[in-house]
């Protein structure tokens, strides 16, 4: 496999679920510039997953949609399998598809837990063991987490305990894979602007989106092209020696705490910045 050192390396083999909206998409695109073949897993939505791959196509790179429920194990399974009947190996595996429901804990049905466990955590695992036989030349597994895996805030906790959880497999795994030459790593992204940001600041009771943006040093959402160029770095040869880590993108949103400099009085306002006299 030729190999390149600015980006992901050339002729790569790419697995994103959930690839065809948002960050999985806009990775996808990032990739197929690169020149990479991407597999596109998507759930139902078979025309936007054939808009994906013509980008991608069009892009420069190769690519090809297959439709698989990674919330069941049948689907993952189904999902490598035709990977493996198509490529024959395997060099990267992004676990990016999720779901949740957004309720406080009291509220939370065993449905509700076993959905969130199924859709967010087991694909990722289970996943994982898939791509490790068909990375016969090393490799790069990378999952999405989020902010409330560290952070506690309201409709979150199934969620954010399931990313948790992915982070701490990820440290796991990234010991057990390095004698295969597989780097294991995640990407906590904070307030990235997608349909999935939108769909949580309309859940019925939730806090205006606009006093969080006003407390996050940035002062703004993230975006997707943003979480998607952390990824390929993760997958290009610039990473070989990181793994078991996670990557925060979330513009400081997780450095900062109350009291917070938003909130501050007048006299506390952080001034303009200085310039040379």
């Amino acid at each position: 496999m030729s190999k390149q050192q600015d980006g992901a390396r050339t002729g790569s083999v790419s697995l994103i679920t959930g690839a065809s909206r948002g960050i999985g998409r806009a990775l996808a695109l990032t990739l197929a510039r690169q020149g990479g073949t991407v597999v596109v897993n998507y759930k139902r939505n078979k025309d936007l997953a054939e808009k994906t791959v013509a980008d991608v196509e069009e892009a420069g790179g190769a690519g090809f949609a297959v439709q698989a429920d990674v919330e069941t194990t049948e689907g993952v399974k189904a999902l490598f399998d035709e990977v493996a009947r198509r490529c024959g190996r395997l060099d990267n595996f992004v676990s990016n598809a999720a779901a949740s429901a957004f309720k406080n804990i009291v509220d939370l049905g065993p449905h509700h837990l076993d959905r969130s466990y199924a859709m967010n955590l087991r694909p990722f695992v289970l996943g994982a063991q898939e791509a490790v036989k068909l990375m016969d030349d090393g490799g790069r597994i990378v999952a999405l987490s989020s902010y409330g895996s560290i952070r506690a805030y309201p409709t979150y906790a199934t969620l954010g305990a399931m990313k948790a959880a992915i982070e701490a497999w990820v440290r796991y795994m990234a010991v057990e894979f390095a004698p295969y030459g597989i780097n294991v790593n995640a990407v906590n992204g904070g307030l990235i602007d997608s349909d999935s940001l939108e769909f949580f600041y309309n859940v019925e009771g939730m806090a205006p989106m606009r006093g969080v943006l006003d407390k996050i040093p940035a002062k703004r959402p993230g975006t997707v092209q943003e979480m998607a160029d952390t990824i390929a770095f993760l997958l290009s040869e610039g990473s070989g020696y990181i793994t078991g880590q996670t990557l925060v993108v979330d513009g400081g949103l997780s450095v900062v705490a109350p009291p917070f400099f938003a909130d501050a009085g007048e006299a506390l306002q952080l001034p303009p910045r200085p310039t040379r006299d």
